[in-house]
């Protein structure tokens, strides 16, 4: 096998790869120039420099990974998506938060489960490439009428090998009672509970090897009402899930809550008690210091969308602050309608540059960016004991990166030339220890044909939506 290639996915109970520099990203933040990970069916059994014991493979019977001129990674987190937004990429591409989405609510309410198919292939697929082997997905949108777009998602990540945390939105404050959305695109209370508790008795897998797991989340303040909070809240505790919601992204948000509440998002939210170790919270880019503080002390996450944020000016998240105070912060890539790449490896280094930008060239390190991707991350999802870092007893969830091409040979640090380097695509990616990516190459799925496919399907979208301007 060449340097750094790997052969396309085959039975194989044990990987070995070797000649790589592992970066850990375990608690002592340990580093192999020259080092191996061994795993094991779905679990990592060893890590550690120079060549994998000999005892653990004596037969040579084992898949074997060259990983020279790579790093070895965890496989990245990412926090906070919406996949269906994969379609309208492009679109109100000088607009704030709020004239952004009262554009774009529209066209999303013409979404059905073929649609939402070809977009969530396309998002998995765009994440995969880019190292990510766990996933949120923040889906709020249920068009009257359609089938389950959730059940959707969940079924194409299954086929793609991507393990899934998918949280069931929900909408219920519309435009006719002082609400963003249109009042189309929202639930009655009951509705969405009953639909919340269908989605944790079918998909829900509490085990630690879990590939799929639901979260409660709705939406944000400006488009769910506090009885939904409060009792979306309530059972999310009764079945043992966790709570995920926008916050404090943007200025207008802070003016509606003011007015509205009479407080800010995130005393708003503290009413509602929902913050805390179970909840982690999207964006968060408008807090001052007493809440940043308040995160650390109750173990609240926060998922970090350092593109979409700069993409709808909405501002620089308080990372280095929130990672003072203990919050754990993940990054997130948002949807790629505000984003456009859609990839989460690129956000490692928009994280990095946007903290420094705020704070100065020591308010984030090459290291600690990694981290935000990989094991803070795990920490919001609530899987930190499995996900996160490479040792012993984890899950088989590894990312390998080319760092001795063109773009990154010469830089004297392996996790600077990871971080601060042009981004690229993953050299390879194993979820449970199988192969998704292989020499930078998708093979849980035709890369040619979910492009086809997404490309018809926002032009169906778009046609929809214009039928329906001209029909008025």
């Amino acid at each position: 096998m060449g340097r750094g290639r790997v052969t396309a996915e085959r039975p194989a109970t044990r990987t070995v790869i070797e000649g790589a520099f592992v970066a850990t990203v375990n608690d002592c933040r340990d580093e192999h120039p020259d080092g191996y990970v061994v795993v094991e069916d779905e679990w990592i059994v060893a890590v550690g420099e120079g060549r994998a014991p000999a005892s653990i493979d004596p037969d040579r019977s084992a898949r074997r990974i060259d990983g020279r001129g790579c790093v070895v990674t965890p496989g990245l987190v990412n926090c906070h998506h919406h996949l269906y937004q994969h379609l309208t990429r492009g679109l109100a591409q000088q607009a704030t938060l709020f004239e952004w989405l009262t554009e774009l609510y529209p066209v999303w309410a013409h979404l059905d489960a073929e649609l939402e198919r070809a977009a969530a292939r396309a998002g998995l697929a765009a994440l995969a490439r880019s190292g990510c082997s766990t996933t949120t997905d923040h889906h709020y949108v249920f068009p009257r009428g359609r089938e389950d777009l959730l059940a959707v998602e969940v079924e194409v990540a299954r086929e793609l090998g991507i393990r899934f945390h998918p949280c069931r939105g929900s909408m219920d404050l519309g435009r006719s009672r002082g609400g963003l959305p249109p009042d189309e695109l929202c639930e009655d209370v009951d509705e969405i509970l009953t639909a919340c508790e269908r989605a944790i008795d079918r998909f829900h897998d509490p085990a630690p090897d879990a590939m799929v797991r639901i979260a409660l989340a709705p939406c944000s303040p400006f488009s769910v009402t506090g009885e939904l909070m409060a009792q979306t809240a309530q059972l999310a505790r009764q079945r043992g899930v966790r709570l995920h919601t926008h916050l404090a992204e943007t200025a207008d948000e802070e003016r509606f809550c003011l007015e509205r509440f009479g407080c800010r998002p995130v005393q708003y939210l503290e009413q509602l008690e929902w913050l805390g170790e179970d909840v982690w919270l999207a964006h968060c880019v408008h807090l001052d210091q007493r809440e940043v503080q308040h995160f650390g002390d109750t173990g609240t996450g926060v998922a970090h969308c350092p593109s979409s944020n700069a993409r709808l000016g909405s501002g620089i998240a308080p990372v280095s602050a929130l990672l003072s105070a203990g919050a754990p912060v993940g990054l997130g890539v948002d949807g790629a309608a505000s984003n456009e790449g859609g990839e989460l490896g690129p956000e490692i280094r928009q994280a990095l540059l946007l903290a420094r930008l705020r704070g100065g060239p020591a308010a984030l390190t090459a290291r600690q960016a990694l981290e935000l991707a990989t094991v803070k991350g795990a920490a919001c999802l609530g899987r930190s004991e499995e996900l996160g870092s490479l040792a012993p007893g984890k899950l088989a969830d590894i990312a390998l990166w080319r760092i001795d091409d063109l773009d990154h040979a010469g830089i004297e640090d392996p996790v600077a030339a990871l971080v601060l380097g042009p981004p690229r695509p993953v050299q390879a990616l194993l979820v449970r220890g199988r192969l998704v990516v292989a020499d930078g190459e998708l093979q849980t799925a035709d890369e040619r044909l979910i492009s086809t496919e997404v490309a018809s399907a926002s032009r169906r979208l778009a046609d929809r939506q214009a039928n329906v301007k001209v029909t008025r």
